[in-house]
This record gives C-alpha cells, structure tokens and sequence, in this order.
C-alpha cells in the first residue's frame, strides 16, 4: 500500500473514528500533496510525499516554541499531537545518539577541522538523515562536536 493510500484509509478510519485531531492532520497532509501536485503538473513520489511530512513536522516543531512563549499549553498540547500523527508516516526517528556517530563519522569523512567548514557537513549529512531527523538537530550536534 503506498503512502497515499494509507493517508487516505486512515483518513476514512479517522472519520469513523470521529478523530478530528487526526483527521485534521491527514487532511492538512492530502492538501500540501494535491498543492505540489498541480503546482507542479506531476504526481508525487513517495520519496516527495516524505519531504511534505518533514516539513509539516518542522513547522508544529517551531510553533510549540512560539505556543510555549505565549504560555498557550492548549495550542502546545494539540501540536503535540499533531506531531504524533506526523511522525507514524515517517521512517523512525534518529535519536540524538544516532545523529551524533553519523556526524562523527561525516567530520572524519570530509576532514572537517573547524567552524568554516559547518556548510560541508551538513550537505554530506543531510542526505543520510533524510526525513529521520530534523536539520536544526544536525546542526546543533555539528557545533557540540566542533567546538
């Protein structure tokens, strides 16, 4: 079953379910594919529904930043969950451990020695983590270990 597919079964399941919040989510998912879809004049991969799910997570990753300095728990509590249901069409998450070794390794790979060469290692590490971690995690994993 592909991916859009599973989005759409689900969507069913949560409508059933009468699971607005997962509703919602999947909802705001299918929009972002069906707008990239006649954006551009194409269908969408798997590999491109993916990056929509990465970057929807990212965006509920930064507005809970926002939401907790406003002091609103409801709206960090409802992104919460809507990351929850981001995160069961993505492959498993890297732990920050796991990022950690494969940014060792890419460091030692391009001979990385200082700050100036941060543009170097995340392009060589980006396409290893793809849509299983967070580029501001690689980033700040890359500064830890270079200074």
């Amino acid at each position: 079953m592909s991916l859009k597919e599973k989005l759409m079964e689900d969507l069913k399941d949560s409508m059933r379910n009468k699971d607005t919040i997962k509703k919602n989510t999947i909802t705001m998912i299918r929009a972002a594919i069906k707008q990239k879809e006649v954006d551009e004049r194409i269908d969408v991969s798997e590999e491109a529904i993916l990056e929509i799910i990465s970057k929807q997570l990212k965006e509920k990753r930064m507005a809970i930043e926002e939401f907790k300095k406003g002091q609103r728990e409801d709206l960090v509590e409802l992104t919460e969950k809507e990351m929850d249901i981001l995160l069961e069409y993505l492959p498993k998450q890297l732990s920050e451990e796991e990022v950690e070794e494969i940014v060792a390794e890419t460091i030692k790979e391009v001979n990385a020695t200082s700050m100036k060469d941060i543009g170097l290692i995340m392009k060589t590490v980006m396409p290893k983590v793809k849509g299983r971690t967070d580029g501001t995690i690689v980033n700040k994993i890359i500064k830890k270990i270079l200074n």
